[in-house]
């Protein structure tokens, strides 16, 4: 990656915070603002997926993990990211982020909650939240065998999305690379509503010319609305389990900043999902080389 870029993913990501206090000023060294942080406690919430999950993840990840892992790494504030629960646990999992938001006793400053936009039940589950101060958008994972192509295009989830844009509200896109495009027409369908790229759109890192030219130009038509940003996240958990470099992450990562540009390109660590890849100690160092 361009070394001109260092400091761009390490301090862009405040607008992810608006509102929250105790962001360091000007005059700080460049910190981390980590706009994907996960936290599980399988005594509470066992998400389904984790039944299939490498061993890695498949234990509880508390703040004393969190804060352990990014030791040294000056993570200032921190956005918690839903970690795809059963829906039966959607309301418990956000009550849970609220609490850790408003705590002031950890980086955690602000929470991205899960809802399920295409059904009848999400308009009474945001409400539920409205005018939170520590909520600043919703995420439902796309790219799962189980969510039908072209999800997000139905006009429930269209209308939703429209709804969190009167709120003041994003949406976490994180979707398979094809369907981009469909993240595209979203975006223009609700030019009032904020939409977040997640994991720079999931590329496969080790893709053939076709795929990735195909990836390079959904990234290329999301970037075209003003309304959408990009995430760098997620992408070393794909990673060989050995011999890789920052130069296997360079060309995603360059590509969604030529793109996107400075001010719509935000960092998150995807922890402990990154762990797949690298610690997330290892994934700052590449990322930022």
């Amino acid at each position: 990656m361009k070394p001109t870029r260092r400091a761009v993913l390490g301090g862009i990501a405040a607008a992810a915070l608006t509102g929250c206090a105790g962001l360091p000023d000007a005059g700080s060294a460049i910190p981390i603002i980590d706009t994907h942080q996960h936290l599980w406690d399988l005594a509470r919430f066992r998400p389904p997926w984790l039944a299939k999950a490498a061993p890695v993840l498949n234990r509880s990840y508390g703040m004393r993990d969190y804060l352990e892992a990014t030791r040294g790494l000056n993570v200032a504030k921190a956005v918690y990211m839903e970690i795809d629960a059963d829906p039966k646990d959607h309301g418990d999992e956000a009550e849970n982020a609220i609490a850790l938001s408003r705590s002031g006793a950890h980086p955690t400053a602000a929470a991205v909650i899960s809802g399920r936009p295409a059904e009848e039940s999400f308009r009474p589950h945001l409400l539920r939240f409205k005018g939170s101060p520590w909520i600043k958008g919703v995420r439902q994972i796309l790219n799962p065998p189980s969510a039908p192509r072209g999800l997000c295009l139905r006009p429930a989830f269209v209308e939703s999305m429209r709804l969190l844009g009167e709120q003041n509200l994003s949406f976490e896109f994180c979707m398979r690379p094809g369907e981009l495009p469909d993240a595209a027409e979203l975006a223009a369908r609700c030019p009032e509503t904020r939409f977040i790229l997640d994991h720079c759109g999931n590329p496969d890192l080790q893709a053939g010319p076709r795929e990735a030219e195909s990836w390079k130009r959904g990234i290329g038509e999301l970037a075209r609305r003003p309304n959408v940003a990009c995430k760098i996240s997620g992408i070393v958990a794909g990673v060989p389990k050995a011999g890789w470099g920052p130069e296997l992450l360079a060309p995603v990562i360059d590509h969604c900043l030529d793109s996107f540009g400075p001010d719509r390109v935000v960092f998150g660590s995807d922890w402990p999902v990154c762990l797949l890849g690298a610690t997330l100690a290892e994934w700052s160092a590449r990322c930022t080389r």
